[in-house]
């Protein structure tokens, strides 16, 4: 039996420039970890090879710090690292491979194959047999696994395809089409396993070929991110056991909540998250509230934006629709009374261009009526 760990999309040294400066720290710094503990898996389950499936780099441009810190993360474990050159590291002149591979033999690091060459790579005493579609550009038009079909390998060894790109037919609508891969190469190509990178999320799309996603998610997904994928194959034309193994640190997730006239039951929500400190949260919120119930919305939200990660929020279907009561404790009257009807109205009108102003001046006044009188609570 081979053993194989299936991962793809590290990208290394992506900057995560949407986030402060304390965030993009810790989000870089989970992608060296997350390979870290692809080694010590790797290392425990005894695989006979780890598969990279393309991007392990999120440019051709990472700091050769970066370089040093990834062979440091990989060092756990000891049997060779098949490394694909994808879209985002492709094999151009003056690429990332070319520092990496001098690094690695100035390191002493002889486990790492750097698969950017289509050639087939014999491993486990030549009963495998890898072969590897790297990219030279970024955008490839051509299927570049096309040569798989006629590529001779032992008899009884097995055939492993390692790719990066998007299989035909197969990805949702919508997802990137660049760097086409045949449907059909598994079949065509009498693979046993086809190792795919470029979809982010963890999927068996077609028989015998797998995407194992990024395996440190890095936004917020529809797919099943932050996996890797550990194959056994028993002998050529055996089906693949496929077992898909969570390996991410940080969460990111995505809740709606609907809300009309009472905020409280957020806090349930915001509780059930069991480790809050390494989950980025976007909460998109939808409903009506009155003045009095926002303001302490607010506040809740204040609370856990500390406790979060990340917490983004999207409220612009969240609407202020003041009550009686909290015109009444604005305690105004005469032409002012009159200057918030007329505010109200506006923000009520969802044609009005001036819907926005009208309830953020429609918050503040109620805002600052607490301020000044606090005792109303």
């Amino acid at each position: 039996m081979i053993r194989l760990l299936h991962t793809a999309d590290w990208q290394i040294g992506k900057p995560f420039g949407g986030f402060d400066e304390e965030r993009r720290a810790g989000l870089r710094a989970a992608r060296f970890e997350a390979v870290g503990r692809i080694a010590a898996l790797a290392a425990t389950r005894g695989v006979d090879a780890v598969l990279v499936a393309g991007d392990a780099f999120d440019d051709n441009t990472v700091q050769e710090r970066d370089l040093n810190r990834v062979l440091d993360a990989m060092a756990a474990y000891e049997g060779p690292w098949i490394l694909l050159p994808g879209n985002h590291d492709a094999a151009t002149t003056g690429s990332v491979w070319d520092r990496l591979r001098p690094l690695a033999l100035r390191r002493g690091v002889a486990n790492l194959v750097i698969a950017d060459e289509p050639a087939p790579i014999a491993l486990a005493g030549g009963r495998l047999v890898v072969l590897p579609a790297p990219l030279r550009r970024r955008h490839e038009g051509a299927d570049l696994t096309a040569w798989f079909d006629a590529a001779e390998t032992p008899a009884a060894a097995l055939r492993v395809g390692l790719a990066h790109g998007a299989l035909e037919n197969r990805l949702p609508q919508g997802a990137d089409a660049g760097n086409p891969i045949a449907e059909t190469r598994a079949a065509s190509a009498r693979l046993d396993y086809l190792a795919l990178g470029d979809w982010h999320g963890f999927v068996e799309i077609a028989p015998k070929t797998v995407y194992a996603g990024t395996p440190e998610p890095d936004r917020y997904p529809a797919n099943e991110p932050g996996h890797v994928a550990l194959v056994e194959l028993d002998g050529p034309g055996e089906p693949p056991r496929i077992e898909r193994v969570a390996v991410a640190r940080y969460a990111w997730t995505v809740r709606t909540e609907r809300i009309d006239g009472d905020a409280g039951g957020l806090e349930a929500v915001f509780a059930a998250f069991p480790d809050p400190g390494h989950t980025l949260l976007r909460l998109v919120l939808s409903g009506s509230l009155p003045l009095r119930q926002r303001v302490e919305l607010e506040a809740a939200i204040g609370h856990w934006r500390e406790r979060f990660f990340h917490l983004d929020l999207r409220d612009e279907d969240l609407y202020d629709e003041p009550d009686e009561d909290d015109l009444d404790r604005i305690d105004v009257s005469g032409f002012v009374r009159s200057a918030i009807e007329t505010l109200r109205a506006k923000a009520a009108d969802p044609a009005d261009p001036e819907r926005e102003a009208a309830r953020l001046a429609i918050r503040m006044a109620y805002v600052e009526h607490r301020r000044l009188t606090p005792s109303e609570g």
